[in-house]
């Protein structure tokens, strides 16, 4: 507990939680979405907007909001509009992104390479009590935004068609989405870094579709999973002065591979348990057929055997059952007997 008699360490801390509690929570409609890696590429061109705070001497936490913000609704227009010439151009927006941050961070100054690398894996132990407040403020403004629009959000994220039907706006939603999601890259940049934001974003709810069911509860339980990385992370890497970033990051990954193991011997326990010879005793159908010995007609009454209904007995298939119950073979239905 020593750790935390350092204010820095305090802030390291409340940073981190905030931003664990945060990042799954919107993770969770990107993973709907497939687009789990939206992030890493928000996460490129957000340092571009660190350069350009480094370059003019403004604060890079606000600037790289913005230029993500900007960027993000770009990348969702031209997702709307098509799919190989979208992907071609989200990919030379990433890869200008980080260009564009590597030059203009080196143009910022003498310290360009502690600042880059920083920002690139995290540096929440550096972070200000300026810096702190508007983390705090942005996550607190993206969490309530994803509870409180939890329906129509996943409704877009499930099936867009139908939302759309059912008179919700798409669009705006979407360009919600993209923004919270450059706020949200932002914000991490600080704890887990532009390059590993992704993995606090998707790897608890990765995590927490192993053993949950519904969306809200896969929503809970990826946040306390975000919680229980974040706290841990910062606690193991000030405990083994590791970096803080990769450091929650692994502990993120160390629990997706704990519980996936869990869930696999549990199903292999179940498997064995199962009663043997269980499946065979399983009927294939709902209803058996009996046969019973053909029978001749009753000739004196004209109404027996009626003449064949050209629908229920075409001529086509001399084994269909004729109407008054008999078959081409003689044999009848004489019951139905059902399982159990």
């Amino acid at each position: 507990m020593s750790l935390f008699q350092y204010d820095f360490m305090i802030r390291a801390l409340i940073g981190a939680l905030v931003i664990g509690l945060t990042a799954p929570a919107l993770g969770i409609y990107l993973v709907q979405r497939r687009m789990s890696l939206i992030g890493d590429g928000i996460g490129h061109v957000a340092l571009t907007g660190v350069g350009v705070g480094l370059l003019l001497n403004r604060s890079p936490v606000v600037m790289a909001v913005i230029v993500a913000a900007v960027a993000a609704v770009a990348i969702e227009l031209i997702r709307e509009r098509g799919r190989t010439s979208g992907d071609v151009a989200l990919a030379m927006l990433f890869y200008g992104g980080i260009a564009g941050g590597v030059m203009l961070v080196g143009l910022s100054g003498s310290r360009s390479n502690a600042n880059l690398m920083a920002y690139l894996f995290g540096s929440l132990t550096t972070t200000s009590p300026q810096d702190l407040v508007v983390i705090v403020v942005l996550a607190v403004v993206v969490l309530v935004t994803m509870i409180t629009l939890r329906p129509a959000l996943f409704a877009i994220s499930h099936d867009e068609e139908y939302a759309r039907v059912s008179g919700l706006p798409v669009r705006a939603l979407n360009l919600l989405l993209a923004v919270t999601t450059a706020v949200t890259v932002t914000i991490a940049m600080r704890a887990v870094g532009l390059l590993l934001i992704s993995a606090l974003m998707v790897v608890p709810v990765a995590t927490a579709q192993l053993f949950t069911r519904g969306f809200l509860g896969t929503m809970l339980s990826a946040m306390g999973l975000g919680l229980l990385a974040s706290g841990s992370g910062v606690w193991l890497a000030g405990t083994a002065n590791t970096a803080l970033g990769a450091t929650i990051v692994i502990l993120a990954i160390g629990l997706f591979l704990v519980v996936a193991v869990g869930v696999a011997l549990r199903r292999a326990l179940g498997r064995r348990r199962a009663v043997p010879g269980s499946a065979h005793q399983l009927e294939p159908c709902d209803v058996v057929l009996g046969t019973a010995p053909r029978t001749a007609p009753d000739t004196s009454d004209p109404a027996a055997d009626p003449a064949p209904d050209p629908v229920a007995d075409p001529v086509a298939d001399p084994a269909a059952p004729r109407k008054g119950g008999a078959s081409a073979d003689g044999a009848r239905p004489v019951g139905i007997l059902r399982k159990g």
